[in-house]
This record gives structure tokens, sequence and C-alpha cells, in this order.
């Protein structure tokens, strides 16, 4: 497994949204792009990304931009990851559509990797935004 910057910035930018729009009110991509110094383009195609996974809504018009469609509580690390188009898979045989391997059948170590997977699937299923934003501002009140 590794993240792109494309998996970065889109936890990077999701946390952004939750500690910029906490009444729930949309938020730029502007002041998201200008506050984590991303390109707005590229933010515009993660925010798609998650917009097209129900992650987000956006709103139109003039105080327009995007805002959470679901609870904090509800958004996980892995849903975010997974809506920006990060494999979490940490062999290719573990991929969604998996790499034929010769040994598939009688690989020794498969066992390892699925644990493996399991472990860090389940790590980022633990972790939501609402948890992220109050270690956040914990951190910051210190």
């Amino acid at each position: 497994m590794r993240l792109t910057t494309r998996g970065r910035y889109a936890l990077r930018a999701s946390v952004a949204l939750a500690l910029a729009s906490e009444d729930g009110a949309p938020v730029s991509i502007s002041n998201i792009a200008e506050q984590e110094d991303i390109s707005s383009v590229f933010l515009e195609q993660i925010f798609f990304k998650l917009r097209k996974a129900g992650i987000v809504n956006s709103v139109r018009g003039p105080g327009g931009g995007f805002c959470f469609a679901q609870p904090l509580d509800d958004i996980t690390i892995r849903k975010i990851l997974e809506a920006a188009g990060e494999s979490l898979a940490l062999t290719p045989c573990l991929e969604k559509n998996p790499v034929i391997c010769p040994r598939r059948d009688t690989c020794l170590v498969s066992p390892v990797w699925m644990d493996l997977g399991s472990l860090v699937n389940s790590y980022f299923d633990s972790i939501t935004i609402a948890s992220i934003v109050e270690k956040t501002k914990s951190d910051y009140q210190k």
C-alpha cells in the first residue's frame, strides 16, 4: 500500500472542510486550496470523486462550495481514501482486481498479507473525520 498525493490531499482537504464548516455551511474550493496550499484544480477533481461517493455535497452559486453529506462520525479515513481512488491493498494479489499470481493457490505467506490488510482496513475504519477534528482542536489548544 502506498498512498498517492491524491489520497493524502483528499484526507487533508476533508479535515480542512470539517474545520472550516463547523456549522455545516458550504466552503469554497479556493478557501481550502489556499489554506492547505493545494491546487484548486486538483482539489476540484478530488471533491468530484468525494461527491460521487456521497461523502460531500456541492452547493452552486454565491456562498456555494462543498459541505458534508454525512455526519462526520460516519466518515472514516478508509471511506475518504477509497473515494479518492486509493487502493489499500498491501500486495497486488489483494487488489480488487488481483493480478493473477502463479503461486496464488500455494502461496505460503498469503494469509499474512490478508491478515495485515484486515488490520490496516480496520484501523482506517476506526478513525473518523470527527475524531481527527477533535484531536486537531485539542492539539491547537495546548
